[in-house]
């Protein structure tokens, strides 16, 4: 891949416009041909964000564009066990973790809102430190991925595998976008994925320590985070 390519930026017209044409092109695409196709059409301006709940699409990413940038959201609130996946990511696999932070640490979020912000208003506290510093990271990047799934939760169904995210004016690449949770099981025993421990101790989606529980038999996935409340998403993907 040239220096030119790599360098290349677009205006977030022809981004919006590009988005639009790979999202109906690629919806039936194999996750592999869609990272592919991101590494080709956006070089160094494309990474992958991880909650380091498993490494699958940083897998996949690494084998499609070997170095990427991996993005995770250190809120100062995580398990111990998701800074440690974070790690052996970042010592295992062929890739570029970048570590971001929010403004504030906690105690300084703390001596400001008060304390346990995230049991009082937990959308301001995701705010802070999750969507803020997405935001700033993001800037380098004309498209990033994710790993959504459609079958995670009702908000998530009609996840694109490419769309286009207005409010950043970025593209939003999800390339399992389509896969089940046995696509993903089955992904990771063929290629000795790393996941986060808590998967195998009755966690489904882990997030944030003070805000994630273990899930109940039949509930979705994703009912383990902001249990008892409305929320449902940090803010990042609405």
């Amino acid at each position: 891949m040239s220096s030119d390519h790599i360098a290349q930026t677009r205006s977030p017209e022809e981004l919006e416009r590009l988005a639009d044409a790979a999202g109906r092109e690629l919806e039936d695409a194999p996750a592999l041909d869609v990272l592919r196709w991101a590494a080709d059409t956006f070089g160094a301006r494309f990474c992958v964000t991880s909650s380091m709940e498993d490494a699958v699409v940083a897998h996949l990413a690494s084998r499609a564009f070997p170095g990427v940038d991996v993005v995770f959201l250190d809120t100062g609130y995580h398990f111990p066990e998701t800074i440690g996946t974070r790690d052996a990511v970042a010592a295992v696999l062929d890739v570029n973790v970048i570590t971001l932070t929010p403004r504030q640490t906690v105690a300084e979020q703390d001596a400001e809102h008060g304390p346990k912000l995230h049991d009082r208003d937990p959308d301001l506290c995701c705010a802070l430190r999750k969507v803020q510093p997405l935001e700033e990271g993001l800037r380098a990047y004309d498209a990033w991925a994710t790993g959504l799934r459609r079958d995670e939760s009702p908000t998530r169904a009609g996840t694109p595998v490419v769309g286009w995210d207005a409010k950043r004016r970025k593209v939003k690449i999800a390339p399992i976008a389509r896969w089940t949770q046995q696509d993903v099981d089955t992904y990771v025993a063929e290629h000795g994925v790393l996941t986060n421990p808590l998967l195998m101790d009755g966690y489904s989606s882990v997030g944030c320590a003070p805000c994630t529980r273990r899930i109940l038999a039949g509930e979705d996935t994703r009912a383990g985070r902001w249990a008892g409340r409305g929320k449902t998403e940090c803010g990042l993907h609405i």
